[in-house]
Order: structure tokens, then C-alpha cells, then sequence
């Protein structure tokens, strides 16, 4: 069994389990349970539900024997454990099997000299994964530019891809998509919190807030048009949502700036973490 192994995925956390999920959901799928190998000593619910339901097989570690037939790593681990996992990789990994790095703040140099040159890609994904709507955005060093097709088509199996040429776009872009169903998240638990306030029942406040992000979202999906365009039609003059949205828009910037600054808090921690790694 081990020889089929061709991927293996460093971490089965909440990012790690999200993607392996997202590979799995379907048989046609960019790859199969067989093909895909989890390491990780502890793993989360989520990937122990997939050794169940779709043939994935967990180790605690990568033995030299699963190791030889590797054509690709995916580290999906917290930055600060990546130095200690790659030490222990390093020596069982062929030069020519390819390395992703889904972390915040691990540049494709970091990995370079933990792992050695190689065909490298730092890149950047979501939770959404896993029901196949994550949005991900690579970048490669020289080596890696070759994976960029069956990388592609690994990535297009759990949502939508993009390419960049500048890594220091990563950054921006962890800031955004990566951390970005988390601001999503909070606004449909304030939304509901505010719903609970008006005096709705706490399910009922709940289903409402859920709904509506979820029909906003397909919404735009759909529509072919702009968040700008779609606020404005919903906006009418004077009526109840121009009412709220001139509170959302209020002094100081109002949730626009908000949003600015959180996300440019987000990217100034990423590069933090980039440039000093002591400060994980």
C-alpha cells in the first residue's frame, strides 16, 4: 500500500483536515484515499472521519518507506512547528519531490534552507476547502514553476486558483482569503447577536444570519456583478437599509475602515512572521 502513496500531507489540524477533505469529497476527485497520505501524531476529527469513509491512512511519522514515493509534501502545520517537521523530512525526501508550504510567514527561502533546493511553492488557501470553495493563490521558485500544472489541478479540486510572480503578494493575500471566512464568521455572529437584541429567538436569530451570508454569497457569485452594485440595489433611499448602512458607514471611517485595518494588521503579522521568525 505504501508505494501508492504520491502525496503527503505534513499536519491534519484544521487546515491540513479541511484540505484533505476537500481532495476526498468526490471520486473523481484530484486525487483518491489510496494516493494521499496523512503525518501527524494527533490528528483532527475530521481527518479521522476520512480514514473511516474514504481510505486515508494516517502515520505519526513519514518512515523512509512511504517517503520514497513521494511526488509531493504539503506542510499545513503552524509556522513555528515547520523548522522541527522539515529537520525530520529533510533527509527521507527525494531532491525532486516538490514542497508546498500552506503556512503564514513561510517564505519560499525558509523552506529552502530547511529543506534544500527543490521544486518549491508557498501558498495560500482557506478552511473553505473542504467543501470545495477555498480560494488559493501560489507563487514557485525556479524549480517549482513545472509543478505548476498538476499543482493547479490539485488546487482547483478543493475551489478556485490563482497564480502570482511576487511572493510578497502572499502576504496580502493571507491577509484577505486566508484569514478572511473568520472576519465572515464573526459578521454573521454579530449579526445574529444583534438579531438575539431585537428580541429574536436565539435560533431563529441564528438560521437568519446563517441564510442570509449564505444566499449574500451566491448572490454575488452569480449575479456577475459588483459588491458595489449589488449594495446599491438593495440600498433604497431613506428605507431600512440605508438606515443601517449609514451607521455601518459612520464617523471615522465607519466598517470599511475597519475592515481596512484588520486586514492590514493581518499582513503586517504575516510579514512579521516572514522576516523573524523568533517572533512566532
Amino acid at each position: 500500500m505504501a508505494n501508492s502513496f504520491r502525496i503527503a500531507l505534513i499536519g491534519g489540524g484544521n487546515m491540513g483536515g479541511a484540505l484533505a477533505a476537500g481532495l476526498l469529497r468526490t471520486k473523481r476527485g484530484p486525487v483518491t484515499g489510496p494516493e494521499l497520505l496523512v503525518i501527524d501524531p494527533h490528528p483532527g476529527d475530521a481527518v479521522q472521519d476520512l480514514v473511516a469513509n474514504a481510505g486515508l491512512t494516517v502515520l505519526p511519522e513519514l518512515t523512509a518507506k512511504a517517503a520514497a514515493d513521494l511526488e509531493l509534501v504539503i506542510f499545513a502545520l503552524k509556522p513555528q512547528a515547520f523548522e522541527p517537521a522539515a529537520a525530520a523530512l529533510a533527509g527521507r525526501l527525494s531532491p525532486e519531490t516538490g514542497v508546498i508550504s500552506l503556512m503564514p510567514g513561510v517564505t519560499l527561502n525558509r523552506m529552502a534552507t530547511a529543506l534544500g533546493e527543490r521544486p518549491l511553492i508557498r501558498a495560500m488557501s482557506n478552511t473553505a476547502a473542504a467543501v470545495g470553495a477555498a480560494m488559493s493563490v501560489c507563487v514557485a521558485n525556479d524549480a517549482g514553476e513545472a509543478l505548476e500544472k498538476p499543482v493547479t489541478r490539485l488546487f482547483k479540486g478543493v475551489g478556485t486558483v490563482e497564480w502570482v510572480a511576487d511572493e510578497r503578494m502572499i502576504g496580502a493575500v493571507t491577509a484577505v482569503s486566508g484569514s478572511g471566512p473568520a472576519y465572515v464568521f464573526l459578521l454573521a455572529e454579530a449579526l445574529a447577536g444583534a438579531a438575539f437584541a431585537e428580541g429574536l429567538p436565539r435560533d431563529l436569530a441564528d438560521k437568519l444570519a446563517r441564510e442570509t451570508i449564505i444566499g449574500a454569497g451566491a448572490l454575488l457569485a452569480k449575479s456577475g456583478k459588483t459588491p458595489q452594485e449589488l449594495r446599491r440595489a438593495v440600498t433604497s433611499p431613506n428605507g431600512t437599509t440605508q438606515a443601517a448602512v449609514d451607521v455601518l458607514m459612520g464617523a471615522g471611517g465607519g466598517l470599511p475602515e475597519l475592515v481596512r485595518q484588520a486586514v492590514a494588521a493581518a499582513e503586517r503579522r504575516s510579514r512579521q512572521i516572514s522576516q523573524d521568525p523568533g517572533k512566532r
